[in-house]
């Protein structure tokens, strides 16, 4: 990354901003292949282990307090949730993994019909894969990152709660790192906190360069 301001770089983030505060509704959850909804433009999805932080982050990217339920019991995602962004982006919540409290058909249901999605999704032009910034990367983000290199699906990781960790910098420098080889990896890591709203000027932008072209308001 580099300093300065770039008045490019003002102005995309500014534009993003207004995306991001533009309508923003539920589609459609799927639960079964059969119920997938068929895809109406860019889709961007957001994959991470139970209890990462990720409905609360998308929940920070639009400004709305509950679009995406948020809950401390790993988990309770079991669909995927679609949220139509302007008419120009579609916003995809997938279910978590790496829960233990599932049983193993459940569990093994939701990665069938996540795979599913991931590999044969027409405009799905980018997964964000979420990593807890205190605890780096696991087998189980691997399992993932390996399947979306597998399938060529591009992807970018992003590091959650990253005001709780205690030496940040490090954190996405060791991410960067691990990720550095692979095929399908964007080059940029992330690092945001929802909470603090640390990084989601960026991660906004990132996702706005991905939508539909469209007039903001």
């Amino acid at each position: 990354m580099t300093g300065g301001g770039a008045p490019e770089d003002a102005d995309a983030q500014e534009a993003a901003r207004r995306l991001f505060a533009g309508p923003c509704a539920f589609v459609a959850g799927a639960a079964t292949a059969a119920s997938l909804p068929p895809a109406r433009g860019p889709e961007v999805a957001f994959a991470g282990r139970s209890n990462v932080g990720k409905s609360s982050l998308i929940n920070t990217l639009t400004g709305r307090g509950a679009l995406a339920r948020t809950s401390s019991t790993p988990g309770r995602t079991r669909q995927i949730n679609f949220f139509d962004l302007g008419g120009r982006l579609t916003l995809v919540d997938l279910p978590g993994y790496g829960h233990a409290r599932a049983g193993r058909g459940e569990a093994g249901a939701w990665s069938r019909l996540t795979a599913l999605y991931l590999r044969g999704r027409q405009g799905l032009r980018r997964v964000v894969v979420l990593i807890d910034a205190r605890r780096g990367i696991g087998e189980a983000d691997r399992e993932v990152m390996a399947l979306l290199d597998e399938a060529a699906v591009s992807y970018q990781v992003v590091l959650t709660k990253i005001d709780k960790a205690p030496a940040a910098a490090d954190a996405v420098a060791q991410v960067a790192a691990e990720i550095a080889g692979r095929p399908a990896a964007h080059p940029d890591v992330l690092a945001t906190s929802a909470r603090a709203e640390t990084g989601i000027d960026a991660l906004r932008a990132a996702l706005a360069a991905l939508a539909a072209p469209g007039q903001l308001g």
